[in-house]
């Protein structure tokens, strides 16, 4: 693991870089007893500003844990390019008109029929505060080669990059 000497707004582009084009990422709250919970959330297709977006409904039982700590962990996998991304910040609602009629699409209509006149809409503004990512590319061959090699040659197996990240300023 690398140790993070890169400036956050570095560190910012390459978390941009890795979450490109993962649809769905796990939101992680915490729950009154402590209990930590998960839930998909689908990431917004715009571009990344130090900010990450998210539709939900007001009434949900995640907007109650937030309001309690707004502390939140995003988890963002493409196991087919072998990318996995944590990302942890503060989670707080927002009731932003533009910014929900800029990231609307008409699938969200199955989540809230009304649209964006829905009174339960509103929007989740993650700020990330810290990310670590691995990286591993190559084919399943490739990594299953790797590890061989690593029993054989009693070396620890490297499966690619992997770094922290610092996004507060």
């Amino acid at each position: 693991m690398q140790d993070t000497t890169t400036s956050p707004a570095e560190a910012q582009r390459k978390l941009a870089q890795f979450i490109h084009g993962i649809k769905m990422a796990m939101l992680t709250t915490s729950d009154t007893d402590g209990t930590l919970r998960s839930r998909p959330m689908a990431t917004q297709a715009q571009a990344f500003d130090g900010d990450l977006w998210f539709f939900t409904a007001r009434s949900s039982h995640k907007v109650a844990e937030i309001d309690a700590d707004h502390r939140v962990n995003l988890s963002y996998a493409d196991p087919s390019a072998s990318k996995y991304v944590s990302v942890s910040g503060t989670a707080r609602l927002v009731q932003d008109r533009a910014k929900a009629e800029a990231m609307w699409t008409p699938a969200y209509k199955a989540w809230f029929p009304k649209g964006l006149d829905d009174p339960d809409l509103c929007l989740l503004r993650v700020t990330p505060t810290q990310a670590e990512y691995w990286d591993t590319p190559g084919t399943g061959l490739a990594h299953a080669i790797g590890f061989v090699k690593a029993i054989a040659t009693g070396q620890r197996a490297s499966p690619g990059d992997h770094e922290q990240l610092n996004l507060k300023a």
